[in-house]
């Protein structure tokens, strides 16, 4: 069963235990006519606070870092998040045109924004997933060819187990665990 699945139809005390899970994704970041592969590592799942937070890894978007892992929080759309930015430089105009790419989707900003609270019970989950630093070293403030200044709108397919988002991401939920390295925050 996928993740999300399995920790949206969960009770409070079953949800607490998933939480502490890792769940790996694999799949493919596009950006004009360059495909990168992709793994994301869900490390933290907190359904009380609507967040979730991890790991991106992509490999050949830079010369000067042939492998990039940065760290990455999510807000999962729902009672404390809303569809609206409002942050990042996004405007509701902005967040309209995005959120509308995703085929689930419906209606417009204003009247999903009205229905948010429902959303725990559908097969969709939407999200905001945010960039924050280059892991290790994440004093790294800028890399030539890479950015941290934007952020991914998400929808995750509880059925499928699949993720799309915009900046063009597309990931598969992956069963068995892959190792892909461990870093230690100091």
């Amino acid at each position: 069963m996928p993740v999300f699945a399995r920790i949206a139809t969960a009770d409070p005390v079953e949800a607490t235990a998933i939480s502490t899970l890792d769940h790996l994704f694999e799949g493919k970041q596009k950006s004009g006519t360059n495909s990168y592969d992709v793994v994301v590592d869900i490390k933290h799942v907190s359904l009380n606070d609507s967040t979730l937070c991890g790991y991106l890894h992509i490999k050949g978007l830079t010369r000067e870092y042939p492998e990039l892992t940065t760290f990455f929080d999510a807000e999962i759309i729902g009672p404390q998040y809303s569809f609206l930015t409002r942050k990042w430089d996004a405007t509701d105009i902005t967040d309209e045109e995005h959120w509308a790419l995703f085929q689930q989707f419906q209606g417009d900003l204003y009247n999903m924004e009205a229905h948010q609270e429902d959303l725990r019970d559908g097969d969709v989950v939407f999200m905001r997933w945010k960039e924050h630093f280059l892991v290790p070293d994440h004093r790294v403030e800028g890399i030539t060819g890479a950015s941290f200044a934007g952020f991914y709108y998400i929808c995750y397919n509880k059925r499928t187990g699949d993720i799309n988002g915009f900046q063009q991401l597309t990931l598969s939920h992956v069963e068995e665990r892959k190792s892909f390295g461990s870093y230690e925050f100091r």
